[in-house]
């Protein structure tokens, strides 16, 4: 579906300085007169600026899982690492492509509001979801070392949205769209090598168990 390019333009807008000023920060004049359009037509398509911000989130968020549920769909003659190494890949992709709504919702997301539960209770459980069953599927730890297991996903989970969460960290690195793409690749990477010592760790205990098992 072709997308309505005076209503995009206000929200790639609100996005820009909803990450500058934060969404209290910003008034529906301010958003008019960077997008370049009356106030008049962004009532008109969104009713308020809170109207706004939701539509923007659940744009956000409906790209972002239909996003990994087509990895996810497409992973069938990959193994269960792999495919958490894709899903990672694209994630990261994704919120580095949207870099300043990424780094917008996760700040609001520290914020205890009816809006932020709503969308945890729709969004962020469906996330949960593929991130989970897919980190469980290729991390196969035994059932005893099962708080490990949650451990080591909240770990991923905290990489995975770091770059969001402290983007001052970065922002004199990443400067452009040919410097984000450096950066997701070379966080991704990051990940990947984390993964791949948290497997390789995996299984030396396995072999460990087995060799105590056998005396």
């Amino acid at each position: 579906m072709k997308k309505n390019a005076s209503k995009q333009k206000v929200i790639d807008a609100a996005s820009s300085l909803f990450f500058q000023k934060g969404f209290s920060g910003t008034s529906v004049r301010d958003i008019s007169e960077k997008a370049t359009v009356n106030v008049s037509l962004i009532s008109y398509y969104f009713k308020s600026k809170q109207g706004l911000l939701e539509y923007a989130v659940t744009q956000y968020y409906e790209a972002y899982l239909a996003t990994m549920e087509e990895v996810i769909e497409q992973q069938g003659s990959l193994s269960p690492i792999d495919n958490l190494k894709e899903l990672i890949s694209s994630i990261i992709h994704y919120k580095q492509s949207n870099h300043q709504f990424s780094c917008f919702i996760h700040r609001e997301l520290t914020l205890d509001s009816i809006f932020v539960r709503e969308m945890a209770v729709t969004y962020l459980a469906k996330e949960n979801h593929f991130i989970s069953n897919t980190f469980f599927d290729a991390l196969k730890i035994p059932t005893n070392s099962e708080l490990d297991r949650h451990f080591l996903l909240m770990q991923l989970k905290g990489m995975l949205i770091t770059p969001y969460v402290l983007q001052n960290e970065w922002k004199d690195q990443v400067v452009g769209e040919y410097s984000h793409n450096i950066f997701a690749k070379k966080y991704i990477k990051t990940i990947h090598q984390w993964l791949d010592f948290i497997i390789e760790q995996k299984d030396v205990r396995t072999e460990m168990n087995n060799s105590i098992t056998k005396t």
